[in-house]
């Protein structure tokens, strides 16, 4: 589950023009079935922010009042996250703002230099492949077998509420709870009570938001604390615990883990499912070749965008893509301009390295917990490519988009089995 490097983006004013439709790779192709789909989900997320940030996507670097520099460009935004002697996550409008009133001053998400790169390296172990596979695979609802079973069986399944099953699996096994179905509703629901709290247009949370976020990961965490306590290593905080944690630390780090990975999974999957319907890539995305899967998902990584923008603090004065910064100043990575602007999704095509991994962040604040992510990405795409062993093809029927959430998702997605030669045109089933 990635750590993300994102905070919240303020609503861009009148300076910059609503989004209008046009054509060009920019807008990944024009009406092309899963760029209208990825439309509505990223607006029904943020109505305001989403189309003011796309408005900005053909200037590299933009100066924008209120708001901060907002850059578009790949090869810049990944200069800027490199240069750790300019530009701070933490500081006037970094994600620091957002996240240390929730989760305390020891979080990755908030910290630079030395004590950063320090409990990064502690925490590292936790997401080592052995680690990751163990926390995934303690399914104990049995989420992913029975996705499998009932779309082997005919049925029509809902992948959005299947996935966000899974990733409260997930979130059980971080916080030392057992994975019953109770647990996990409670543990999704705690979850995104405080994330639906975070929007793009705002700075910060309010003083009764931050009050709320604090109380409700206190109920989240307190199982966390006891594992804690009590040092059992079968436990993730447990194992914090023996890899020399404090209490403190390993509170604010797994609030932090699913705090900002939870919504990116529950997110993800469905969405790049139904680009690979819209596209005619499922058969491709669940045949059995990991490099071919690893890039189709890579790519839909591409066009989703886990997160949409990333943060800086000015540290000391210099420029952004020619244009000059202050100490204070405030930089928006536009990460899905950066992403989007190779076109629609085409894993056949070479990866500009400017932009391989970019929603991952970039240096010493790369998502540290990738791995997780992609174990869980790949756990359900086995669970989809097991239903469809017999020769069937998942297709997408109906679906909505969500809407109050920090990662724009669907809210549903049906899901079904059809006879390959019987699958219709792509994106003809909605």
């Amino acid at each position: 589950m990635p750590t993300r490097s994102a905070g919240p983006v303020g609503a861009v004013g009148p300076t910059l023009a609503p989004a209008r439709k046009r054509g060009g790779a920019a807008d990944l192709g024009a009406a092309s079935p899963e760029v209208l789909w990825e439309e509505q989900v990223q607006r029904a997320a943020h109505p305001l922010a989403y189309p003011a940030l796309r408005s900005a996507r053909n200037r590299p670097v933009v100066r924008v009042p209120r708001i901060g520099v907002v850059v578009s460009d790949a090869a810049i935004a990944r200069e800027v996250l490199l240069d750790l002697d300019h530009f701070s996550k933490v500081g006037p409008g970094a994600p620091s703002d957002l996240w240390t009133p929730v989760l305390g001053p020891s979080v990755l998400l908030n910290m630079e230099g030395a004590e950063h790169a320090a409990l990064r390296r502690t925490l590292g172990p936790l997401f080592s492949p052995r680690a990751v596979r163990q926390l995934v695979s303690a399914d104990g609802v049995g989420v992913l077998p029975d996705l499998t079973r009932r779309l082997a069986a005919g049925e029509t399944v809902d992948l959005a509420a299947a996935v966000t099953a899974q990733a409260g699996a997930v979130i059980c096994g971080m916080v030392g709870l057992p994975p019953t179905d109770d647990a996990v509703r409670s543990a999704m629901a705690a979850a995104q009570t405080i994330t639906g709290m975070v929007r793009l247009h705002r700075h910060g949370l309010t003083r009764s938001q931050v009050a709320q976020a604090r109380a409700v990961l206190e109920r989240l965490t307190a199982p966390a604390r006891a594992a804690y306590r009590a040092g059992d290593p079968a436990t993730v905080p447990g194992r914090m615990r023996d890899l020399g944690l404090s209490e403190r630390e390993a509170m604010g780090a797994v609030g932090a883990f699913v705090l900002t990975g939870t919504e990116t999974i529950q997110s993800f999957v469905p969405r790049l499912v139904a680009i690979a319907h819209d596209t005619g890539w499922t058969s491709r995305l669940l045949a059995d070749d990991p490099q071919l899967r690893r890039r189709a998902v890579e790519e839909g990584l591409r066009v989703t965008v886990p997160t949409p923008a990333m943060l800086r603090s000015v540290r000391a004065g210099t420029s952004v893509g020619g244009v000059p910064v202050a100490a204070g100043d405030r930089v928006v990575i536009a990460t899905v301009n950066c992403c989007r602007a190779a076109g629609g999704f085409d894993p056949d095509r070479p990866v500009d390295p400017a932009v391989r991994h970019l929603w991952f962040g970039a240096g010493p604040h790369f998502c540290l917990g990738m791995p997780l992510a992609m174990a869980q990405v790949d756990a359900v795409l086995d669970a989809l490519a097991a239903a469809a062993s017999g020769g069937g093809v998942p297709v997408v029927g109906r679906r909505r988009a969500a809407r109050g959430v920090l990662v724009p998702s669907y809210r549903s997605l049906a899901l079904s089995l059809r006879d390959e030669s019987s699958v219709a045109t792509p994106g003809a089933a909605e």
